[in-house]
């Protein structure tokens, strides 16, 4: 017996156990498949994410990254696998994504403030509660900026900020951020990069980062994630573990520049094949 999935057939065969990962891990993925116009972008893919880690995720253009993210985050269906957090589905965890376009990720007829609180209201808390989370952000963030005011009369990076503290509100146990910083100024670059990573430290929230900037990819990570072309697999995996906070000293460490080399060594050979 056969069954189709989004054009592509797929043979029914004897279902395998769960193979959980190892020890440490927050997000197991087994047998990822994805198909667009009939060919695959993952195909029987496999992946484990570590617990309160930075992974980020770097590869050839076409390659699934951002879609890598929105399978696991529920954005986009898949055709087939298993993706489980800490053992539990999807609708049993928190998560939070920060999405690349700002100006449409945030409600443009509501308060900037009220926008930041929208998913605390979702989850049912009470308006103390609420107003709790939010000056916690607000100090943690170190807002300047007038809540009040609608998204579009604040600058692109006053939006971005708004919509990772929207994102953080709920304390997620796993953050998504997909490409984060592409539309930003290098300033405000910089400023959020540093929140993020202050955040991470406070939290330990295990975070996916998608960027398409090396040095920014190593500079946050934990784990760098090298895909190939499509039909994407894991070309490898770097461990990064310079000690946090990190720096601009830490771009001139013997230790990041070699990840950096290593990364873009495997990069340039993932785009030649």
């Amino acid at each position: 017996m056969s069954r189709i999935v989004n054009g592509p057939m797929f043979t029914d065969a004897p279902v395998t156990p769960f193979r959980p990962g190892p020890v440490g891990t927050h997000i197991t993925i087994r047998g990822l498949t994805k198909y667009f116009a009939g060919w695959p972008l993952y195909e029987n893919f496999d992946l484990d994410i570590p617990k309160g880690k930075i992974v980020s995720i770097f590869g050839p253009n076409g390659c699934g990254k951002s879609t890598l993210i929105n399978m696991i985050a529920g954005l986009i269906p898949i055709d087939a696998g298993e993706i489980l957090f800490d053992g539990k589905s999807l609708k049993d965890t928190r998560i939070g994504y920060v999405f690349q376009n700002y100006r449409e990720a945030l409600f443009p007829w509501w308060r900037t403030i009220d926008n930041i609180a929208y998913p605390l209201k979702l989850m049912g808390k009470s308006k103390v509660e609420v107003d709790r989370r939010l000056a916690e952000l607000v100090a943690s963030f170190d807002v300047k900026f007038d809540l009040n005011r609608y998204p579009y009369e604040l600058s692109g990076g006053q939006q971005q900020t708004a919509s990772i503290m929207r994102a953080l509100a709920p304390e997620p146990e796993v953050l998504f951020l997909d490409e984060p910083f592409s539309a930003l100024d290098f300033e405000m670059t910089l400023f959020i990069r540093e929140k993020l990573q202050e955040v991470f430290m406070q939290t330990n929230t295990t975070m996916m980062l998608v960027s398409h900037d090396l040095e920014e990819a190593v500079y946050l990570a934990d784990q760098v994630l090298l895909l190939t072309k499509r039909p994407t697999s894991i070309s490898d995996i770097l461990e990064y573990s310079d000690v946090r906070p990190r720096t601009i000293q830490t771009l001139t460490s013997p230790s990041f520049i070699e990840i950096k080399r290593l990364s873009l060594e495997i990069f340039q050979r993932e785009v030649r094949k």
